[in-house]
């Protein structure tokens, strides 16, 4: 380990950084990560941007009974915000409760 990089390793520790437990991918030496970038200790190497996997997002499985319930919320918010008369808000607002207790069943 040179000189530079063990005075770099030590500053980033001493900002926060942290000491990852996956070697470096190079050299399997230890890296220390600060502000989600990986500093090599050993050969002062940091991961080829191009070569880091994301992790692949995980899509819900679609329902359309919640969709067509997400819809109507969407709807009834919009005509809650447009209604003047108090009566009707609190009706408008009942139906949103229903929904979303509906709603929230239905995700268990």
């Amino acid at each position: 380990m040179s000189q530079d990089l063990r005075k770099k390793a030590v500053e980033l520790l001493l900002k926060g950084a942290t000491l990852l437990a996956e070697p470096c991918p190079y050299c399997k030496g230890v890296r220390v990560m600060k502000d989600g970038n990986a500093l090599c200790v050993s050969c002062g190497k940091e991961p080829d941007q191009s070569k880091v996997v994301e992790a692949p997002k995980i899509d819900q499985p679609k329902n359309p009974i919640l969709d067509s319930m997400n819809k109507k919320l969407e709807d009834l918010t919009k005509e809650l915000e447009a209604e003047k008369d108090h009566e009707k808000q609190q009706q408008i607002l009942k139906s949103i409760n229903a929904l979303l207790e509906t709603v929230s069943k239905l995700q268990k």
